[in-house]
């Protein structure tokens, strides 16, 4: 059993075979066969190896023909090692004395010589790695043939595993057959973490390496809620994770009550709870789980993942199937697109490739520079607003100018719909994220020119510590306790009440249990968090005393570090609900 420990974001508990994203590609859903079938599996491994070293030296003599010899020499060179017989006895030996199929032994005799390579100081042998990879994958491809399992043709429930998955490969998962993913890569507030919220398919992140000591088919555990990757579980691992899975489907149920319940605190002051969304259909979702409204509809999703660019009535239509979900009296804030960054589309030739696109064209800066594309959007905006309580939110807005400039460009949309006698809400209420320093510093001027603020913590966040939030190697420095973050958002929230602007807060931090009880004492009354979240967030707050909220605040803001902030509050939140498996 291998236990690796990186970075929850969506809880859950899911136990099912691996499928190895970034290597064969080949789902091995049975490991094991009867003491019977030993001789035609070894029969059957030696036609795969064959065929495989044919296919590699049919390669090798096109190779030669084409660019020479020494080139096509490579091939033969893989040849040898697929036709070698110390691996053929290795994988026979598995065969007979474990029982396990061809490929699955093929494919622990493989990682094996994989480890001990990675093992050795030098570099030089990774190119040794890349090659036992590939011969993998010819052998595989001739024991498994057409049972090749692309992600679009699953036929049955698997855990995907990655060295990484970018935001398009996650939204298109299948999440009926793809139950649980773990990378080692990323971070917990990356685009794909916020979208594995959005599909509800548990995952964890940020692991660090991994895949070469994990097999097709192997069963692995993915624990949402503790953040563990767990592979090839022992019996009793195995045993107590299938009963937390009961405890999870019994806590589920237990919170369904609060549904309909107002999210109010012990002394009567009401928190309004909001959903953040990615996709209409999520909608149902944020209703059935409780939300008063979706404070946070990321409407690049609609554009990601696509050949072209979303056309008027196609995002017009997205918008009108939120609004009308919700109802004329919830509120919906759309978010204008904020591509860049790790949000990349088909269509990301908008402008071209960066360094650091981070730092880059993203976001109101992309659509100031692409102003029909910006045009397009507000318009199918402003018509849908004519159906419910639409709010138009602008994105990554660092300076007052921008700000101005975003305005002045929907006012042009309205005079156009005007003259063309198209309906929309005149007064639609207009607001913008805080979510880079230079827009916390410039809060009180900012408020002058909006309705409301809404503070986006993961990228305040990662521009406030200058780490970048997809990337595992400083995943220790981003940390939303930190003093310098929690310093801005009180910044925010003080310029907010001074000219009496609403103030929502909207990132990931706003759904993570041991920041509740600081929000509330800072004076924060909306938070929009992820459905699943809601529940949970909305029993804690019906436990807390508002007087206690304050002095919570008022302590943890005394801290020094990210540490001594993140254990106080968990200590502070653990008094008012011990069980939680939220943090």
């Amino acid at each position: 059993m291998e236990v690796y420990r990186g970075i929850p974001v969506y809880p859950g508990v899911v136990i099912g075979p691996a499928l190895l994203l970034d290597t064969e590609g080949y789902l091995i859903p049975q490991r094991s066969i009867s003491a019977s079938e030993v001789v035609a599996e070894f029969e059957r491994l030696k036609i795969g190896i064959r065929d495989a070293a044919i296919e590699v030296r049919s390669n090798q003599a096109i190779i030669a023909a084409k660019v020479g010899t020494q080139y096509g020499a490579i091939l033969g060179a893989h040849a040898q090692m697929i036709e070698d017989p110390f691996l053929l006895g290795e994988i026979e030996s598995l065969i007979s004395k474990k029982f396990f199929t061809a490929e699955y032994a093929l494919s622990l005799v493989m990682r094996k010589h994989i480890k001990e390579i990675q093992s050795l100081p030098d570099a030089r042998m990774a190119l040794c790695v890349t090659d036992l990879f590939d011969i993998e994958k010819q052998i595989l491809g001739k024991l498994i043939g057409q049972r090749k399992e692309g992600l679009n043709s699953l036929n049955e429930p698997v855990v995907i595993l990655a060295h990484d998955l970018s935001p398009s490969e996650t939204a298109k998962l299948n999440t009926k057959l793809v139950h649980a993913f773990a990378t080692e890569a990323g971070g917990r507030t990356s685009h794909t973490s916020i979208l594995a919220g959005a599909l509800e398919i548990p995952a964890v992140v940020g692991l660090g390496r991994f895949i070469s000591e994990v097999t097709g088919g192997d069963i692995v555990i993915v624990d949402g809620n503790a953040g563990l990757l767990i592979i090839d579980p022992d019996a009793e691992t195995l045993r107590r994770y299938q009963k937390t899975q009961t405890d999870i489907v019994s806590l589920d149920a237990s919170l369904e009550s609060l549904r309909d319940l107002p999210a109010i605190t012990q002394d009567g002051v009401e928190i309004k709870l909001l959903g953040n969304i990615e996709f209409p259909h999520e909608t149902k979702h944020c209703l059935d789980k409780g939300a008063q409204g979706i404070g946070l509809y990321r409407t690049e999703f609609l554009f990601m993942g696509k050949d072209a660019v979303p056309t008027e009535d196609e995002q017009f239509a997205a918008y009108k199937e939120v609004v009308q979900a919700m109802g004329k009296d919830r509120p919906v804030v759309i978010r204008t697109l904020d591509l860049g960054g790790d949000k990349l589309s088909a269509f990301s030739n908008l402008h071209a490739p960066e360094k650091n696109p981070f730092l880059g064209l993203r976001s109101i800066r992309l659509c100031l520079r692409n102003i029909g594309l910006f045009k397009t959007q507000l318009r199918a905006i402003l018509r849908a607003s004519v159906y419910g309580n639409i709010q138009l939110l602008f994105p990554m807005i660092s300076t007052v100018l921008e700000l101005r400039q975003a305005k002045m460009i929907v006012s042009e949309v309205k005079e156009d719909l005007f003259e063309e006698k198209v309906p929309f809400n005149k007064d639609i209420p207009i607001g913008t994220m805080i979510e880079v320093p230079s827009a916390a510093i410039l809060s009180e001027l900012m408020a002058k020119e909006v309705s409301f603020f809404s503070i986006g913590t993961n990228d305040l966040v990662q521009y406030t510590l200058a780490a970048d939030r997809s990337n595992e190697d400083v995943a220790s420095l981003y940390n939303p306790g930190d003093p310098a973050v929690l310093r801005l958002i009180e910044m925010v929230v003080k310029s907010a009440k001074h000219s009496n602007v609403a103030l929502n807060v909207c990132g990931e931090m706003s759904g993570d249990l041991i920041y509740t009880m600081l929000f509330l004492g800072l004076g924060i009354r909306q938070l929009s968090v992820s459905p699943h979240s809601i529940p949970e967030i909305k029993q804690f707050i019906r436990m807390v005393n508002l007087k206690d909220a304050e002095n919570v605040a008022k302590e943890a803001m005394r801290q020094q570090t990210a540490r001594d902030v993140n254990n106080y509050l968990r200590e502070q939140t653990r008094k008012l609900m011990p069980d939680s498996l939220m943090y």
